[in-house]
């Protein structure tokens, strides 16, 4: 078997890992990104343009480039979370887990018996882990990672229960809804006072129950300071913003232009 260190291997040994977040559907950006150096690359089904096969080709491409391959599910479909550990995704993020039940359903549908209720068929995963079935089964428990995301007033009143799911290894904080629900709508404060403060309280009760923690960033500064908190996967960059920055910054190296194609076409650029 060649030998492979997983993402829950990092994290459980107090290594902080940065992952990448994927919106775009496709199977290059996440292997380009993987490749650029990030440990994780992430996939997003809830809100990205990813279906189940480009999901699949993607979390291969990722570990074809030599990362850690994570997906984000749509809310409450921990069917397709089983399916997704099937084909070598090591890390599952729940969206919108906001009571213990919640937590519950999820974290089963990623283990075997008897700490949870998948189903066997792990080929793809097999194949990428370059395990036998027979190491798969023995580590699969181990090695695969749920993390249910801490989003919302319900979820953080309903923090000791879920933290109490056996089954559940972590949480990832998502401070965008978080904040949008801490106000009650009024404000999209992903950087605020107020959601630090959150974070760090969920942070800390995360480690006292032996739990690993995750988190979104928006900067650099915001990566070093949940790093401090404890967390140990750090969602930072994104697709979209990494093409839209580049596109930009090129345009502006050739802003000089501007004026003569205008003046010679009446357009743009």
């Amino acid at each position: 078997m060649t030998e492979k260190q997983f993402l829950a291997d990092k994290m459980r040994s107090g290594q902080p890992v940065v992952t990448s977040w994927c919106f775009l559907r496709s199977a290059m950006i996440p292997e380009i990104l993987a490749r650029a150096g990030y440990g994780a690359v992430t996939i997003d089904m809830q809100h990205g343009m990813y279906d189940f096969d480009g999901t699949v080709d993607a979390v291969t491409h990722i570990a074809l480039g030599g990362a850690h391959p994570i997906v984000r599910i749509p809310v409450g479909d921990n069917a397709l979370a089983g399916r997704l550990i099937d084909m070598g995704a090591e890390c599952i993020i729940a969206p919108m887990i906001n009571s213990k039940a919640d937590a519950e359903a999820f974290a089963r549908a990623l283990k075997y018996p008897p700490v949870g209720d998948r189903s066997w068929s792990p080929r793809r995963a097999v194949m990428l882990t370059g395990q036998s079935n027979e190491e798969y089964l023995k580590a699969s428990n181990s090695q695969t990672l749920g993390l249910a995301m801490i989003e919302t007033r319900e979820a953080i009143d309903a923090l000791d229960d879920i933290l109490s799911v056996p089954e559940l290894d972590g949480i990832f904080v998502g401070p965008s809804d978080l904040s949008l629900s801490l106000s009650n709508g009024s404000a999209l404060d992903p950087n605020g006072e107020a959601t630090a403060r959150a974070c760090a309280e969920i942070a800390q009760k995360a480690l006292a129950a032996g739990k690993l923690a995750g988190i979104f960033c928006l900067s650099g500064e915001k990566v070093e300071e949940a790093v401090s908190m404890g967390y140990r996967l750090i969602s930072h960059g994104i697709d979209t913003v990494f093409i839209d920055s580049a596109a930009r910054d090129a345009l502006g190296e050739v802003s000089w232009l501007k004026d003569k194609v205008s003046k010679a076409s009446g357009t743009g650029y």
